[in-house]
């Protein structure tokens, strides 16, 4: 994890880290060449930020061979919930539910309740998909 919560800002506060984070999670393991197809830049690119995800103990590896497949650390993703959890703004204070203070400062709730209703579900079909994909490997 991250040596304090600035370095962890620092670590984060780069987009294509936060995307290779998403892609890790969504998909599981994956090498420097396929984070670097999908994201559209460099395998030089994606190894530097691998490179600071893993040094902030937010990514690991693991040499399979020629291929060294990284994932994400899910004890320090949960590590570093808490300490954004602590300055977030959005009132749901990391249990999940209805983010009350952009609710209540929409203009249109149906609509900002349906998109989160589409966020969800779509978070619920991952986790469908991941459970079937467990129960297959037994």
């Amino acid at each position: 994890m991250a040596k304090s919560q600035e370095d962890l800002y620092k670590d984060l506060g780069v987009e294509t880290r936060i995307r290779i984070i998403e892609l890790l999670k969504q998909k599981g393991p994956l090498g420097v060449n396929e984070l670097a197809n999908t994201l559209g830049v460099t395998p030089s690119a994606v190894s530097q930020h691998l490179k600071i995800l893993k040094h902030a103990g937010l990514v690991r590896n693991e040499r399979k061979g020629y291929w060294i497949p990284y994932a994400i650390n899910e004890e320090a993703l949960e590590q570093c919930q808490a300490v954004l959890s602590q300055v977030c703004t959005c009132g749901c204070k990391a249990t999940g539910k209805v983010r009350e203070a952009e609710l209540g400062a929409s203009d249109d709730k149906l609509d900002l309740l349906k998109k989160w209703e589409s966020e969800l579900q779509r978070e619920l079909n991952e986790v469908r998909c991941r459970i079937e994909e467990l129960k297959k490997e037994k």
